[in-house]
C-alpha cells in the first residue's frame, strides 16, 4: 500500500494536503481524468493509505471515519464514486450504501473487504455495488476501479442529460399543440406527424414504422365497419402509439442482446409515460393518441400491460393498434431476431407460437385481419424502405448534436 516504505515527511505533508480537504493534486504530480472520491473506513492508517494513493493518482479526496458522518457530507456534496470499507461500527458499509440508494441511484459504490466469504460478496451483489475490492489492495486494481466507477457515473449524467433535452423538446412540442387544439376544431394533421418527429430523433428508423402502424390501424378499422371519422382519427393518433419511448434510456433501448428482467420492466414503462404526456386534452384525437398509447400493449385474454386489461375493457384503438403493432413487429428486423415474411408472420398471429398467442387479440379484430391481410403486406411493402427519409430530414442536424 502507498504507505509502506514512504518517509514519514512526506507522508505527514501529504496527509496534510490530502486528507478530508479535496485538494487537488499536486503541480508534477502524474495527471488523471478529473474525478472526485469519497473514502469511508473506520481505521485512520488505512484510510490514510487508500486516500494518499488516491490523491497521488490525480484524484480529489474526502476521506471519513465514520459512515454517517460520510453521509451528511454526501447528501452536501455528492461525489463521483464512494469508496467504503464494510466491517464498520454502528453503520457497515452495507447499510450506508442502502442510505446512499435512498437519494442517489447514479453514484458506484466500491467495497473494500478483508472478508472474502461468500455470504458477504453475495450481499454485495444483491445491492449492485459497483466493484468488490479484497484487501490488501494494490495500487492497479484500485486506480482502474475507481477511474470505470467515474466513466460510469458520468456516461449515466449525458444520458439524463440527453433524456431530458428530448422529454423538454417534446414536452414544448405538445405543449404547443394543446394550445392549437384549444384554439381551433379542426386539428392539423402535419402538426400530429411534426410531432412524432420527436422519435426520429433517436431512431430513423421509428418513422417508418410510425408510418405503417397509422396505415394499418386504419385499414383494420375501416374492416370492422367504424365510421369515417374513426378510421381517419386512428390511422393519425396511432402514429403516437411510442411517444413515451423518449424516457426510456439509450442503453436500454437500443442495447444489443437480451433484455434483464429489470430492463424489460423499465421498457414497459414507456406505455405510462405515452400515457402522462398525452393525456388531459380536450381535443377527441389527442383524447384517443393517450388511449392508444397507454393501451396498444394489453392483451385480450388480461396478459398484457400495463394494468393487465382483459377483453372488452381494452379501449377498441388499444385493441386495433396492438395487432397492428404486432404485426409490423413481426415483420421488421430487430437487433434480436430477422425479419419474418407476411405468410409466417400471418400463420403466427393466427394460430400462435412460443410468445404470441391468438389469444392475445380481440376476436373481431382478428375477423378483419383475416379480410385485410393482403392489404397489410402491400402497405409494409410500400414503406418499408427509406420513404420516411426526407421528412426526418430537418431534424438531423439535432439529432447530430444529442449523439
Amino acid at each position: 500500500m502507498i504507505a509502506v516504505g514512504m518517509p514519514h515527511a512526506l507522508m505527514k505533508r501529504a496527509s496534510l494536503e490530502c486528507i478530508g480537504l479535496n485538494l487537488k493534486v499536486e503541480e508534477g504530480m502524474r495527471q488523471r481524468s478529473a474525478g472526485s472520491v469519497m473514502v469511508v473506513d473506520d481505521d485512520p492508517l488505512t484510510l490514510e493509505s487508500i486516500s494518499l494513493l488516491l490523491c497521488s493518482n490525480g484524484f480529489e479526496v474526502s476521506a471519513h471515519t465514520d459512515a454517517l458522518h460520510a453521509l451528511t457530507r454526501f447528501r452536501e456534496a455528492p461525489t463521483d464514486v464512494v469508496l467504503t470499507d464494510i466491517s464498520m461500527p454502528v453503520t457497515n458499509g452495507f447499510r450506508f450504501m442502502e442510505q446512499i440508494r435512498n437519494f442517489d441511484t447514479e453514484t458506484p459504490v466500491i467495497f473494500i473487504s478483508g472478508n472474502a466469504e461468500l455470504d458477504v460478496a453475495l450481499s454485495a451483489i444483491r445491492l449492485k455495488v459497483f466493484e468488490f475490492i479484497v484487501k490488501p489492495v494494490s495500487e492497479w486494481g484500485l486506480v482502474d476501479a475507481v477511474e470505470r466507477g467515474i466513466r460510469s457515473k458520468r456516461a449515466a449524467q449525458t444520458d439524463n442529460r440527453r433524456r431530458n433535452d428530448l422529454e423538454r423538446i417534446v414536452t414544448q412540442s405538445i405543449e404547443e399543440l394543446a394550445e392549437a387544439l384549444r384554439n381551433q376544431m379542426h386539428v392539423s394533421r402535419e402538426i400530429i406527424e411534426r410531432l412524432t418527429m420527436a422519435a426520429v430523433l433517436r431512431d430513423e428508423d421509428a418513422g417508418k414504422h410510425i408510418r405503417r402502424i397509422g396505415l394499418f390501424a386504419g385499414e383494420l378499422a375501416g374492416s370492422l365497419g367504424m365510421a369515417a371519422d374513426f378510421n381517419e382519427n386512428i390511422a393519425c393518433a396511432s402514429a403516437m402509439h411510442d411517444i413515451g419511448k423518449i424516457g426510456i434510456p439509450d442503453t436500454i433501448l437500443f442495447k444489443k442482446g437480451s433484455l434483464t428482467s429489470e430492463e424489460f420492466e423499465i421498457i414497459k414503462m414507456h406505455t405510462v409515460i405515452g400515457g402522462n404526456i398525452l393525456r388531459e386534452a380536450s381535443h377527441p384525437l389527442m383524447e384517443m393518441a393517450a388511449s392508444i398509447a397507454m393501451t396498444h400493449h394489453e392483451r385480450w385474454d388480461g396478459s398484457g400491460y400495463p394494468n393487465s386489461l382483459k377483453g372488452i375493457d381494452i379501449p377498441l384503438e388499444g385493441r386495433i393498434v396492438m395487432l397492428a403493432d404486432q404485426y409490423d413487429a413481426l415483420r421488421s428486423q430487430r437487433v434480436y431476431k430477422p425479419a419474418l415474411d407476411h405468410e409466417v408472420v400471418c400463420r403466427i398471429i393466427l394460430h400462435g407460437d412460443a410468445q404470441t398467442r391468438p389469444e392475445h387479440f380481440d376476436p373481431e379484430i382478428i375477423r378483419a385481419f383475416r379480410s385485410t391481410a393482403g392489404r397489410l403486406a402491400e402497405i409494409y411493402e410500400a414503406n418499408h424502405d427509406d420513404d420516411f427519409q426526407d421528412d426526418a430530414g430537418e431534424f438531423k442536424n439535432l439529432k447530430q448534436f444529442y449523439a
